[in-house]
Order: structure tokens, then sequence, then C-alpha cells
């Protein structure tokens, strides 16, 4: 029998081989989150005072723009207090809570993905049923379910991280507490867990993907059958702005969880795209290819002056 101490709080290392470069992080990723922050909460007030703009397809990306504000906010405030200086301890509570906060968002947006092109896929294959179809009960239990399913799977993922025993090194090597840089901190045999929180991990967002996959495949036959040119531009131009965000957010959870051999630099500049980089974008190419959120767009920002005299 040997005396275990158990950890109270880990070490947040940070990003791999950025030795003396913390001013300039800071600067920079400092600005990413609050270029985030502004643009999901100005698509969030666009959204929610345009009368034009409540209908299912703004309705999810009001949630998108939440969890936008949400997500990047589970890892960069820490983040950004250590690389100005302070201390890079975190509490073992804290460090749990990351976990779960990181992938219950992460989770419900994949899930929020799939619900949003099974939108598009209703409203340009079925558009005479659309309005019966996505109805105002049906767009609420859908909006619920991307929450719950993603807090299941992220409950399952912190449970299966954190009943392993903590009792010797306590420096987490990387920048927030992940489940990779978790497991190697455990003292315990981690093969087997590695191997069903890789399985977990990867075959959510990729059968998110197929499903999101299968139905811009029906949406691609449907607008090749419309008539007149203006009209597939127009469905083209509806669904590429979904497509691009799609695109942004999986490709870097094939990049951390399923490549072969991990690279920890790589990992972490990837996970900075995930975390600030891709929810900073989402405003950005959801406003700039619609009209109707650029319009409601102009309406906010020319409140806001009146809004301050006031």
């Amino acid at each position: 029998m040997t005396n275990l101490s158990i950890v109270t709080q880990f070490v947040l290392r940070g990003m791999p081989h950025t030795e003396g470069l913390e001013t300039m992080l800071f600067v920079v990723f400092l600005s990413f989150y609050i270029f985030t922050l502004l643009g999901n909460l100005l698509i969030f007030l666009a959204i929610i005072s345009s009368t034009r703009l409540h209908t299912p397809m703004y309705f999810f990306l009001c949630k998108l723009s939440m969890c936008d504000i949400f997500f990047p906010s589970v890892s960069s405030p820490k983040m950004l207090f250590y690389l100005s200086g302070n201390s890079r301890a975190i509490s073992y509570g804290g460090c749990v809570c990351q976990l779960f906060f990181y992938h219950f968002l992460g989770c419900t947006e994949c899930f929020l993905y799939t619900v949003m092109a099974y939108d598009r896929f209703v409203a340009i294959c079925h558009p005479l049923r659309y309005s019966t179809i996505m109805n105002h009960r049906v767009c609420a239990i859908l909006a619920i379910g991307t929450s719950f399913f993603g807090c299941i799977q992220a409950t399952f993922l912190t449970i299966l991280t954190f009943q392993l025993p903590y009792c010797g090194p306590n420096e987490v090597d990387y920048y927030f507490c992940d489940i990779p840089a978790m497991l190697k901190l455990a003292c315990a045999d981690t093969s087997v867990l590695e191997m069903v929180g890789l399985i977990s991990v990867g075959l959510m967002p990729l059968s998110c993907f197929f499903l999101i996959l299968t139905s811009y495949s029906c949406i691609l036959c449907s607008i090749l059958r419309i008539p007149s040119a203006e009209g597939r531009h127009r469905a083209f131009s509806t669904c590429s702005a979904h497509l691009t965000a799609i695109l942004l957010a999986f490709m870097p959870v094939v990049l951390i969880y399923l490549q072969p051999t991990p690279n920890p630099w790589l990992n972490a500049a990837v996970q900075v795209l995930n975390n600030l980089v891709t929810p900073m974008l989402n405003p950005l190419i959801y406003s700039l290819r619609n009209k109707e959120v650029k319009c409601s767009l102009k309406k906010v920002l020319h409140q806001v002056p009146i809004l301050s005299k006031k």
C-alpha cells in the first residue's frame, strides 16, 4: 500500500512553444474574444428586434449566436488571465466545469448545425409544407433537443474522464482542461477509456456530418431541378453561409480528435481556431450573404447612439 495525494488543483501550461509571446498572444486573443462577443450579440439583437426574422431559420441562427457567445467563454477568460501574468492554477472543480461546458456547448452546436441543415432541406425540398412541418412546437422541440443531447454527451465524457484517480502530476500540458490532456495525468491505465472516449467524441460529429451531407445531397438535387437560373442562385446563396460555417466547425474536430499521431502544437492552434476564430467568423458569414440580416443590423447599429444618449 502506498500513500497517494489527491490532486486539488491543476496548472495550465498553455500553448506549447509560445514562451515569451504571452503579451502578443494576450492582445491577439483578447481582440478575437471581444469581436466574437460583439458580433454574435449584434446578430442576436438583430434577429430579436426584427419581426421579419422571426422564422425557423433565424430562430436557430439566434441560438447558434448564443452558443458562440458562451463557447469561447469556457476557456478564453482563464487563458487571458494567465497570459496577463496571473496564476495558471485552476481548481479541480474549475477543470471539471471547463471540460463539461466545452463539450456541452460544442456538442450542442454540432446538433444545431444538423437541425439547421434539416430546416434548409424542408424549406427547399418541401416548400409548400414548410410552415406546417417547421411549426413553433417542432422548432422548440428541436432547439431543446440539441441542448439535451449535448448535455448527455458532455456528462458522459466528463464522468468518463474524472472517475479516474488524479494523484500525481498536476500540470496540464494544454491551455484548458480537455480530455486528451487530462488522461495523461491519471494514475491508472487509460488505454480502454481513451478508446471509448475517442469513439464517443468522434462518432457524434461524424454522425451529424453524415446527416448534414444527406440533407444537402437532397437539397442539391432539388436545386438542380429549379428551371430558372435566378431561383437556383437564390437557393445556393441561402445554403452557402450554412455550408461555410459547417466546414469551419467540423474540420477542427476531425483534425484534433481523429488524427493518428497527436501533435500538441497543432492541436492547440486548431483549438484556438475552433474556440475563438470560428465563433468570431460566424456573424460575418451569416450577415454578409444575407440582405435581411444586414438590414436589421443597420437598424440595430443606428439605434445604439440614440440609446446611449438616453
